[in-house]
């Protein structure tokens, strides 16, 4: 297999000696797609890198639209029986899988693909460190942990068996990552699977979790089981996000990349020290069974595509239940550490509160259970992170209300909630297409946020007790955090073929702040129905970016703004700023010059001149309190100049008199710059674009107004930008 070079030495020769013990098992590396075999053309891979999606799919991708008639909830393809015991000194999960899957194509398949995951922490040559060397020395991002001996993780293939009989494996790199790379493993079949046949397959697999990084792992004695086991990758049909034949859409784990798996059903026994708290994916089915000191936990849950769990030693728990119309009741749980009992509470009420908010404007919750999990202090990169029916939040000393903390608390979970809707049941491939999950979700948070009036702010204590209480909405800060200045990579753009983490973080604002954009545009009220159409047609399938914009369009009715934002933000990486560039006001007086009598050219200026002085003096006497700049005995003539640098956005136009009216224009048109004139008894004293604040995707909106004298307002409203305050918020927003 080749040395894995990693910080201090050599990896653990343990593993890689593990990786060969099996007499079933096969060393050799595969770097290259598969070569034909005597019995078929092998189904190619999904594309490593030309992944944007702009064609929808068809009506019948995934099994068609579920109506809500069917047996399952989902088309469930794959099926997971697992028998996993932890082993809390070594953080160490053996487990015995029995997993069936149904192969949805019209062929003959004779190699399966899984995922491993945890083997992306197994050493520095995997993808995912390889690609995290790059990426963070262009940006922040979570996943910065160091691990040392002993923290680090892997996934061991013990056996595998198709109906008895043993089975090779080997490892491949769909995305020509490094050979040092093992997340990816071809298992190659004793008996093929026929077409809309089933697939059995036995496992044994031991799994080693590191020491917490990047959502998965252990502190201490806390165990965050997540990415654990073996999981078949999803096999595509043509007309299923933009794939024109089968493929095996598999990709290696990528560091920024997240997952994508079939819907199926799983039945997950757990076995752990009796002293350890339990919650997992799922419905806990009967009481857990104690016997020498260990106790064994049952868990189910259909129509997901994951499952995780958490066992922690001495950790405390605060139930809660939802009940809301079109959904089961739903038990809420929170599970945490002494540490952060200030936390327990507001995550129980904002994961019941994000339970109603999501039910009401998008679909009753399907599920009967929610689990949220507190790490410890010093496991961050735990928190902030989403399974099916399970999520991690993150703890607080204080949750104060009122301040950045209740603000943080709450949208931390808003978030991780929502995920069970983007990402869960609009199960989006998060490789590919994060926008849809992480964007989406963002968008739709901000909404809650703002729609139960909750701000980000910025005020210190030192600032309150000054009477100074800045604030800004959500929307406003996902602006700031866009990169709208210089957008670097589409949003519909994979999550590794990206300049930097810092362009990967802008998937959540620059979505959010697109979102919003549109929804400013054909309205809120549009918008619900179209995003409740989204989820209608892709509830329980498996949407593309090009399904989204669909749905928009259908459901909005607008076409033209739909697609304006899909071409300019979504596919692409325009720049949009429009300004106000000049004011030039004058005076419309009498005009001089030659006038005609009799044939002959007569020019009499000091007539001219006396007759202008009269209208003034006139009007003064019967205007004795008349301000300077207002009405007057002569009409202004004002020219206001809009100046357009980048994409065509709809903008207003408001320009303020000096006699205090305002008048709105419309600026919609493809002009790089357009002069609007106004005749009125007062002049313009002032021009603003967008003054109801509506054009966020505008990188600079302090040049959307100018006015003919000094006014400091502008300065004031802009001053809660807070830039420092913002920086260390938003390092907290791109981590989850």
């Amino acid at each position: 297999m080749g040395s894995i070079k990693r910080r201090g030495g050599l990896w653990l020769a343990a593993a890689v000696v593990g990786w060969c013990a099996s007499s079933a098992t096969s060393a050799q590396v595969t770097v290259t797609p598969l070569a034909a075999d005597n019995i078929m053309a092998p189904i190619p891979f999904a594309p490593a890198h030309q992944t944007i999606i702009t064609t929808p799919s068809a009506a019948n991708a995934w099994g068609g639209q579920r109506t809500g008639q069917e047996a399952t909830l989902s088309d469930r393809v794959v099926s997971y029986a697992i028998d996993a015991s932890l082993d809390a000194g070594k953080h160490q999960v053996a487990g015995k899988e029995h997993m069936t899957w149904r192969n949805r194509s019209d062929r003959p398949v004779s190699h399966v693909y899984f995922h491993l995951y945890l083997n992306a922490f197994e050493g520095d040559g995997s993808t995912w460190f390889t690609e995290r060397q790059v990426l963070t020395a262009h940006g922040r991002s979570r996943g910065n942990a160091v691990l040392k001996d002993g923290q680090w993780g892997w996934i061991r293939l013990q056996d595998v068996a198709q109906d008895g009989t043993a089975l090779k494996w080997s490892f491949v790199h769909p995305d020509g990552g490094p050979s040092t790379d093992h997340t990816v493993v071809r298992i190659d079949l004793a008996q093929p699977v026929p077409a809309g046949g089933t697939l059995a397959l036995d496992i044994g697999f031991l799994s080693q979790l590191p020491r917490v990084v990047e959502r998965t792992g252990w502190w201490g004695d806390f165990n965050l089981v997540g990415q654990w086991f073996p999981k078949i990758g999803v096999l595509e049909l043509a007309g299923e996000r933009g794939a024109t034949a089968p493929r095996w859409n598999v990709h290696e784990f990528h560091f920024n990349s997240e997952f994508y798996a079939d819907f199926g059903s799983y039945d997950v026994h757990l076995n752990v020290p009796s002293d350890y708290t339990v919650g997992a994916v799922g419905q806990l089915q009967g009481e857990p069974q104690s016997a020498n000191g260990r106790t064994s936990y049952h868990y189910m849950q259909g129509d997901v595509h994951d499952f995780a769990w958490v066992a922690a030693k001495g950790y405390k728990t605060m139930d809660g239940t939802y009940t809301g119309e079109g959904s089961p009741t739903v038990a809420v749980r929170v599970i945490y550490p002494a540490e952060y009992v200030a936390s327990a509470a507001p995550t129980l009420k904002s994961t019941i509160d994000s339970l109603a908010y999501f039910s009401q404007t998008i679909a009753p919750y399907p599920y009967h259970t929610v689990t949220a999990v507190i790490p410890p202090y010093n496991a961050q990169e735990a928190g902030g992170m989403e399974y099916p029916t399970f999520f991690t939040s993150e703890g607080y000393k204080e949750v104060t209300p009122g301040t950045l903390s209740q603000y943080g608390s709450d949208f931390v979970n808003i978030h991780e909630f929502g995920h069970g809707y983007f990402y869960g049941i609009l199960a989006s491939n998060e490789f590919e297409e994060p926008m849809l999950d992480e964007g989406m979700n963002e968008f739709w948070d901000d909404r809650m946020m703002r729609d139960r009036k909750e701000d980000v702010v910025l005020a210190t204590p030192f600032m309150k007790w000054l009477g100074i209480a800045p604030a800004m909405s959500g929307f406003q800060t996902e602006r700031l955090g866009a990169q709208l200045d210089r957008p670097e990579d589409p949003l519909a753009q994979n999550s590794w073929d990206r300049l930097s983490s810092s362009s990967y973080g802008s998937v959540y604002t620059r979505t959010s702040t697109a979102m919003h954009d549109l929804e400013q545009r054909v309205g809120e009220p549009v918008m619900d129905k179209a995003i409740r159409l989204y989820y209608q047609r892709w509830s329980f399938r498996h949407p593309s970016v090009a399904d989204l914009q669909q749905a928009l369009v259908d459901g909005t009715g607008d076409a033209k703004d739909v697609n304006a934002i899909f071409d300019e933000v979504v596919y692409g990486t325009a720049h949009i700023d429009d300004r106000v560039t000049d004011i030039d006001t004058h005076e419309v007086l009498p005009q001089a010059g030659v006038t005609w009598q009799d044939g002959k050219p007569v020019a009499d200026e000091s007539a001219l001149d006396k007759q202008i002085d009269k209208q003034r003096a006139d009007w003064k006497k019967a205007h004795p309190d008349g301000k300077p700049d207002s009405a007057g005995p002569f009409p202004w003539h004002s020219t206001v100049t809009v100046l357009r640098d980048g994409a065509r956005v709809p903008e207003t136009l408001r320009v303020t008199f000096a006699d205090g009216h305002h008048e709105d224009v419309r600026w919609d048109d493809d002009r790089r710059w357009a002069r609007f004139e106004f005749e009125q008894a007062s002049k313009v004293v002032s021009a603003e674009l967008d003054p109801a604040q509506q054009v966020y995707l505008d990188a600079n909106k302090l040049n959307d107004s100018l006015a003919t004298k000094p006014n400091g307002a502008a300065s004031k409203r802009w001053t809660a930008d807070a830039a420092a305050l913002l920086q260390t918020f938003y390092s907290m927003l791109v981590t989850l």
